[in-house]
């Protein structure tokens, strides 16, 4: 029999405490009202592309077990920014979150609870004892049968109480755009109007072309409810969409769309012909891209995934720009920290760039890691710059021609858990989570700045009128603005345009004659540090397959662990990739301080215990990265756990 993912001691869930309760109907909630219901404590942050997956992954467990299930959302924010509860208000409403949300901005539930990492999901039985611990997403199957399992044992003991949850919904606002992601201008005539933008109403779910008042809606495409659907502009559906981009007029008329649009939530590309209006999907199956190609055990090898581009799994595509220089489609690949391209003429859909594993790491793109790719743009060399969010990181893939072969490069940004408002020297400028970037004629690079609310500029080394040698400088442009998510350059040349997410607006911002230098300092994510000794220090990560999947072996060890540290001085044996999830490290006495970052992966496949995994199974890849702050202390542990799936 296969084990579930219920742990066998009975622990006591301890209370839910912070600072408000959101979709409550400004009620306060405790463990004590919802005895009676199973619970399922969900510590989110909403930057988080994983979290932000486990909001979709638990709706259907959510409605199927309405009457005896309760989530619980507890946030526990990551970025300065994120702890502003207007933003996370604004948050709540964008990703359309049906159930109470607890605002947890010191972390004192987050710490109650052990949690480490984002998402991290606990289950608490109708009693109030803790049922399972889980980090990471796809754990949907494991839950509805302990879900299943915890009904029929309080069923039978009388504590199971069915009916209404606490979940009280918000008042509806309308408004003409609703949450905007990015926009763009027309590049050429649509359907007779050579005038106006395009633009993401991601929270509407559909494409809009505005007119150049930034408000007069020429047309649009998408029903306005969230979905998965083909046909005409009236009745296609989206869900949430970001990116949007042109293609060239010859190109389109040769592949028979206009437009591609990075439809994120429903893991696709789609096309639209903008003179009939139709709406079609040009790649992904809908299933959220977890598992590698070819041996799940290693990372996504760098190459085509073939032309069958609506067979193939995507996660979350954030961005997508058309490339003069690559004559393909670039596709910020945000669930998967990649970037693809993707050919309109073959179909054909590659890995252009990118491990798939999640940090801060440099060179070619076979090696290189990107962290939740958010925002593309190209420049007049062909090189392209990407707004890497969960780094808080400018970055550039230099494809151009002057470039030997093609490799990524970090301009602003130190780590996942480094930011900031900072200007001046890029290797000292900060970020907080940025979304877009634009490339502009004089070879400067806009930046949406987002939790920063602001628009910043990069200018490279250059030479002045005189011939002196200007330095590298990070400047503000604008600041004030709510969670701008994009920004371009104007028609007319000498504005900008901003997508203000949290305002629902575009706004044209004059570009200052100076720009802003603002200093308020670097910091970094704030949560408890761990005291640890020095020297050998033991570090293990449990996992087990859910009920209906077994391990996959068929390619060796199907479980992996990539250790390194922030400063790297702090291990000084141990660090890398190596197969397994139990590792040795030697941690350096002569560092005071420091992080650990562990990315474990597992591989799974649907199969019973002693039988052979079949050819065509549907299998999974089970992966968390792990950011642990710790102090070194002699009084500290040597060892420690972390939980991929299962009992602590």
């Amino acid at each position: 029999m296969t084990e579930t993912i219920r742990r066998t001691s009975r622990v006591r869930a301890s209370e839910l405490l912070g600072r408000n309760w959101l979709n409550t109907g400004g009620k306060q909630l405790s463990l004590e009202q919802l005895r009676g219901k199973i619970i399922i404590l969900d510590f989110w942050t909403f930057c988080c592309i994983n979290c932000l997956h486990v909001l979709d992954e638990l709706r259907p467990l959510e409605e199927k077990y309405a009457d005896v299930l309760v989530t619980v959302g507890v946030h526990s924010p990551k970025f300065e920014h994120e702890a502003d509860p207007d933003a996370l208000d604004a948050a709540v409403e964008r990703y359309e979150i049906e159930h109470p949300v607890l605002d947890d901005p010191e972390l004192i539930t987050w710490q109650a609870y052990s949690a480490r990492a984002w998402p991290t999901l606990v289950v608490v039985d109708p009693e109030g004892y803790i049922a399972a611990s889980l980090s990471g997403e796809g754990h949907v199957a494991g839950l509805s049968s302990l879900v299943d399992e915890l009904i029929a044992e309080h069923e039978s003991k009388g504590t199971l109480h069915r009916g209404d949850g606490p979940y009280v919904a918000p008042e509806p606002v309308s408004r003409t755009l609703r949450f905007p992601g990015k926009a763009l201008p027309l590049s050429r005539p649509l359907n007779g109007s050579a005038e106006g933008f395009l633009v993401a109403d991601t929270g509407h779910h559909r494409i809009l072309h505005l007119g150049p008042d930034l408000d007069t809606v020429i047309r649009s495409w998408g029903s306005g409810e969230k979905g998965h659907s083909d046909g005409s502009a009236e009745s296609a559906r989206f869900n949430e969409p970001q990116g949007v981009t042109i293609l060239p007029e010859q190109l389109a008329e040769e592949v028979g769309y206009d437009l591609v649009v990075a439809d994120t939530v429903n893991h696709r590309l789609r096309g639209i012909n903008a003179s009939t209006g139709e709406v079609t999907t040009l790649a992904g199956n809908g299933v959220q891209r977890l598992l590698d190609a070819e041996r799940t055990r290693e990372a996504q090898v760098i190459g085509s995934l073939g032309t069958d581009a609506l067979g193939v799994s995507l996660s979350s595509p954030w961005d997508v720009l058309w490339s003069e220089n690559l004559s393909s489609v670039v596709v910020a690949m945000a669930g998967t920290h990649q970037i693809f391209r993707f050919d309109p003429v073959t179909g054909e859909l590659g890995v252009y760039a990118g491990t798939g594993l999640e940090g801060l790491t440099d060179g070619p793109p076979e090696e290189a890691w990107f962290a939740q790719t958010s925002g593309l743009a190209e420049d007049s060399t062909g090189d392209l710059w990407i707004a890497d969010s969960e780094t808080s990181a400018l970055r550039v893939l230099r494809t151009s021609a002057s470039a030997a072969a093609p490799e990524v490069e970090t301009v602003i940004g130190e780590g996942l858990f480094d930011f900031g408002f900072r200007d001046g020297d890029p290797t000292q400028a900060r970020l907080q989570h940025p979304l877009g970037v634009t490339a502009l004629p004089d070879g400067s690079v806009l930046i949406a700045d987002t939790y920063n609310g602001a628009i910043r500029r990069y200018k490279a080394e250059h030479a002045a009128a005189d011939g002196t040698t200007v330095p590298a400088a990070v400047s503000t442009v604008a600041r004030g603005l709510k969670e701008p998510s994009d920004v371009l350059l104007d028609t007319d040349g000498t504005t900008i345009l901003v997508v203000e997410t949290n305002a629902h607006q575009l706004v044209r911002i004059a570009v200052p004659e100076e720009y802003l230098t603002v200093d308020e300092g670097a910091t970094q994510t704030q949560r408890p540090r761990t005291p640890v000794a020095s020297g050998e220090f033991g570090l293990s990560v449990s996992f087990q397959a859910p009920t209906g999947q077994k391990l996959d072996y068929r390619w060796g060890d199907p479980t992996q662990l990539q250790v390194s540290a922030t400063p790297s001085e702090l291990i000084t044996s141990g660090a890398g990739t190596t197969e397994g999830l139990n590792r040795t490290l030697q941690l350096n006495p002569e560092i005071t301080e420091g992080v650990l970052h562990i990315t474990a992966r597992a591989a799974a496949c649907d199969g019973d215990p002693g039988e052979e995994i079949p050819m065509h199974a549907a299998c999974h890849l089970y992966q968390q990265d792990w950011g642990i702050p710790v102090i070194l202390d002699d009084a500290g542990d040597h060892e420690l756990t972390l939980d991929l799936r299962g009992v602590k």
